[in-house]
């Protein structure tokens, strides 16, 4: 045997074994769906129960329909928006240079180094005054604003749109509108294509913020409409893990369609960066 080919073995082992570790949870996740809520307490299951069944009914017994259907529409709203105000805004940043420009950018970058739940309470507060309380704008409009967003956007902006593209754009005519969507936006493709799955996700599993904002129940999202299922006396953990491996599949669906364009935008941003 070549040494090239025993180090291909070991790399293929390697690969194999890694690939075991990461999908065992969700493995594991889907199998404890399957037994009695009681049962998940004796051990690890590996093999599948016969309580699917009932595990299903009770998922049913709540409007879990129409909070997939809830999630789908923050989450997605919550991409395209966020993909738009950051694309603008560090398309701004990377490209214009404007007054108080570096005060504005480092103002953005300290946001990230606080953590939401000090500014919980009066975000509530602000929903609540502006009329947004107990609907589903809270989720989408608020995360638009994204100071991670704006770094990644600015930082991909900077390098991967060439000034002379800008410059012969605008000779021929082009307004600033137009050359943001016809000649910039194509070069920031693999940039936003990131944002927007990122995005999705942070959207998708958000629980801190619906909780807080929603109580009415025609409005919960997927997290916080699978808490129904524990109540005072009883908590449906089997219901709930079927639940929440239900709740993974559009995002496993999702990265494994759109892959290699978030490979490829983190590549880029590193290469870039």
């Amino acid at each position: 045997m070549s040494k090239k080919k025993g180090l291909n073995i070991i790399g293929f082992v390697l690969i194999l074994l890694i690939s075991v570790v990461a999908i065992l949870p969700f493995y594991t996740m889907l199998i404890m769906g399957t037994y009695y809520t009681n049962d998940l307490f004796t051990g690890m299951k590996f093999i599948p129960g016969n309580y699917l069944g009932e595990n299903i009914k009770t998922l049913f017994s709540i409007d879990i329909l129409a909070f997939y259907k809830n999630s789908i529409m923050v989450a997605g709203g919550s991409a395209i928006l966020t993909v738009i105000v950051c694309a603008m805004a560090g398309f701004a940043f990377a490209k214009y240079k404007f007054l108080f420009k570096k005060t504005l950018f480092s103002s953005v970058m300290v946001t990230m180094m606080i953590p939401m739940q000090l500014g919980l309470v009066a975000f509530v507060i602000e929903m609540q005054a502006v009329g947004w309380r107990n609907s589903l704008l809270p989720l989408i409009i608020p995360p638009a604003a994204s100071a991670f967003g704006v770094f990644w956007m600015t930082q991909f902006a900077s390098s991967a749109i060439p000034d002379e593209v800008m410059e012969s754009a605008r000779i021929d005519g082009c307004n600033e509108f137009t050359l943001f969507v016809k000649i910039a936006l194509p070069f920031m493709r693999a940039a936003c294509m990131t944002l927007a799955l990122l995005a999705f996700l942070w959207s998708w599993n958000n629980l801190l913020t619906p909780l807080v904002v929603i109580s009415n129940e025609s409005l919960y999202t997927i997290p916080l409409g699978i808490r129904q299922l524990s109540t005072t006396f009883r908590n449906d953990t089997a219901a709930q893990v079927l639940g929440l491996s239900l709740t993974t599949l559009p995002i496993l669906l999702l990265f494994s369609a759109f892959s290699k364009s978030l490979i490829s935008g983190l590549s880029a941003a590193a290469v870039k960066g």
